[in-house]
């Protein structure tokens, strides 16, 4: 005997337990995003990362700065096995401490490589290809040739109160830095937005 499939025992619901029904499954979903989302601020491993901010203002949720990593964009030669990275698809990025203790790109890879001691592996994905590579200062340096892709990790954007998201975008490079937690999936999030070494925002997990 044919039992009937989910979609046919919901359609037979009255119209209120089925609006019911879909509130309680969004709900859910949300749910268990913000639980996600909070499991990597609250667990994630710690990784600070040198700014420069662009871009000010959401005329939907006020201000926000738009940021930009020196992790954004990363050297082919740093993925010597995956040269042939393509636009959208997900890379993972290994991560160590350099001597200032900000997070540098130290390898790359499409498949995720086995955790190595005092390494931190990120997720992001391919964003643009045959890319500028930067400099020590994290300055766009073409004379280097486009050997690098640019990678998105989900950090782009940091919403602040509204109003104070242009005071943050004038303020000078190097002077901004980013605590990000990175779970052991490579996903991550924005923990904390610092000025010359002091907190100025703290993500609150909830």
């Amino acid at each position: 005997m044919q039992l009937p499939s989910a979609d046919r025992l919901i359609g037979r619901l009255p119209v209120w337990p089925r609006a019911v029904l879909a509130m309680l499954v969004l709900c859910g979903a949300l749910g268990l995003m913000v639980e996600s989302r909070a499991r990597i601020l609250r667990d994630g491993a710690e990784v600070r990362l040198k700014t420069a901010p662009i871009d000010p203002r959401d005329l939907f949720r006020g201000d926000y700065v738009v940021l930009n990593y020196e992790i954004s964009t990363v050297e082919l030669d740093k993925a010597p096995g995956d040269r042939d990275l393509r636009v959208g698809e997900t890379i993972y990025v290994r991560l160590a401490p350099g001597a200032d203790g900000f997070a540098r790109a130290v390898g790359a890879s499409k498949a995720k490589p086995a955790p190595v001691a005092g390494e931190t592996i990120i997720e992001g994905r391919v964003d643009r290809s045959g890319t500028c590579l930067t400099d020590a200062d994290g300055n766009i340096d073409c004379a280097r040739g486009r050997n690098g892709v640019r990678v998105d990790y989900g950090l782009e954007s940091f919403f602040v109160p509204q109003g104070e998201g242009l005071a943050i975008e004038q303020t000078e490079r190097g002077r901004i830095e980013v605590v990000a937690a990175v779970a052991p999936s490579g996903q991550a999030a924005i923990k904390r937005l610092l000025i010359d070494g002091k907190p100025l925002y703290d993500e609150p997990p909830y």
